[in-house]
């Protein structure tokens, strides 16, 4: 008695086989970017707010010119340090996205071409 195996079975395996043998040349391991902590670039000393300029002792017209020229200062100061923080993490954030984009493999035909 004869056995002959089914020509069906036998193409679909010779099919996965070869399925397989392609993913393996043409695939690329993942990119994993873990989050950077951009805001660890900020100094810690601007976890403090700008503290306001001391009110005047006295009370004539110059105590208050003086006070508000010094009050505008300390609010350039903080308006400053809001600035620089969000110059920082925007350029910290466009850096690791260009890491990113360079890192990627280009997709390859069987791994040659």
């Amino acid at each position: 008695m004869q056995y002959a195996m089914p020509r069906a079975p036998l193409r679909l395996l010779v099919l996965a086989s070869m399925a397989l043998a392609v993913t393996a040349c043409a695939s690329a391991p993942p990119i994993v970017a873990a989050s950077s902590a951009c805001s660890a670039l900020l100094p810690e000393g601007w976890r403090t707010p700008v503290p306001g300029a001391p009110l005047p002792e006295g009370d004539t017209a110059g105590d208050w010119i003086a006070f508000a020229d010094a009050q505008t200062g300390q609010l350039d100061k903080a308006n400053d340090r809001t600035l620089s923080a969000i110059g920082i993490i925007e350029r910290c954030e466009a850096r690791d996205a260009e890491a990113i984009k360079n890192a990627r493999r280009k997709t390859r035909f069987l791994g040659i071409f």
